[in-house]
């Protein structure tokens, strides 16, 4: 059987981890006997995006034939693109399967009729879709997607730097990410927890222990990850996780969470986060409603519960980073569309 992973990349890259999901995903795949397409676009040029959909993407194509799987790395950030690569594959005798980083109509789209309808659409010409979790896919199921689905659980991830320890427990978290969405850390203010915070945009000053550590390229932060605990928040407050952002947080898998299991450290989850449910039955992490609660709950977890919580961090790492979950995923999918 010959599969295809097909991704279309950026020509902009700077050190943040938005393309590190698809790259891993890809090159988990390629070990795995998968052939390699790409397409590449200029998010500042629509003229070289037109260029790719109307003439790249058929041309290429054209000379394709006894593909028996595609799988497109969803979303393109391309409308065009996204519309003629999926009209032209299904113009192929193959099955196409979208693998879904983002959905941009819970995203950036929420409630917008016009625009979810529209991405509905392209979900539906697919033969299947591999979604984030169980929450993400009852909305596109109450929201009219009909094709088969299966849930990633986790974003694998690509992870060469040697596993934290987890022998000194000293009630620390560290988060990264774009610090300039990272509202929340304006308003905070820690007393018994020390908060490490990684990446670009930072504030010029940060409340009670909390410590700026620098900027690192995706591949490396591993190495400078300091905390006992990851944090996956999002939003303008640490009482709650708000905004387009925040609710996104209820039906999306992190990246950022991947991040931090892969490395072996333990995470702390907002409650009402699709990921919460995977945490606690996995019990590779602390839930809370509020960030307020760290001073209180890190200080009371005995140092055999966190040698619990590190050693099954550890057994997730393995799995992230060989490819285990999205390998698991298609293989499951596969089943449903024979």
């Amino acid at each position: 059987m010959t599969k295809v992973i097909l991704t279309v990349k950026e020509t902009h890259h700077d050190n943040n981890a938005g393309p590190k999901a698809k790259i891993d995903i890809e090159n988990f795949l390629l070990k795995d006997g998968f052939e390699k397409w790409n397409f590449t676009i200029n998010q500042e040029s629509v003229l070289q995006k037109a260029k790719v959909a109307y003439i790249d993407v058929p041309r290429f194509l054209a000379k394709q034939n006894d593909i028996d799987e595609i799988f497109l790395q969803y979303p393109t950030y391309s409308k065009i693109v996204t519309k003629q690569l999926v009209k032209r594959l299904q113009q192929m005798n193959s099955k196409i399967i979208l693998i879904i980083h983002d959905i941009e109509s819970l995203r950036l789209h929420y409630g917008e009729k016009g625009y979810i309808d529209e991405e509905l659409r392209v979900f539906n010409m697919a033969d299947g879709l591999i979604v984030h979790n169980a929450k993400m896919e009852k909305w596109l199921r109450d929201n009219g997607v009909t094709v088969p689905m299966e849930s990633l659980g986790l974003f694998d991830y690509d992870n060469k730097i040697k596993l934290a320890s987890g022998s000194n427990y000293e009630t620390s978290v560290c988060f990264a990410g774009n610090l300039s969405k990272a509202g929340f850390l304006e308003k905070l203010s820690l007393k018994r927890v020390k908060l490490n915070v990684f990446g670009p945009n930072p504030l010029e000053k940060y409340g009670a222990n909390i410590v700026y550590k620098g900027q690192y390229p995706p591949d490396e932060l591993p190495n400078y990850l300091k905390g006992n605990f990851g944090l996956v928040w999002d939003g303008t407050t640490p009482i709650t996780c708000d905004g387009l952002f925040g609710n996104y947080m209820k039906f999306n898998n992190p990246h950022k969470a991947s991040l931090y299991l892969s490395s072996g450290i333990p995470v702390v989850v907002w409650r009402q986060a699709a990921i919460a449910d995977l945490v606690e039955k996995m019990n590779i992490g602390i839930v809370v409603d509020s960030l307020n609660e760290l001073d209180e709950m890190l200080p009371n977890v005995s140092s055999i519960d966190y040698s619990e919580l590190v050693n099954n961090a550890k057994e997730v790492a393995e799995k992230l980073r060989s490819g285990f979950y999205i390998k698991t995923a298609i293989s499951n999918l596969e089943k449903g569309l024979v």
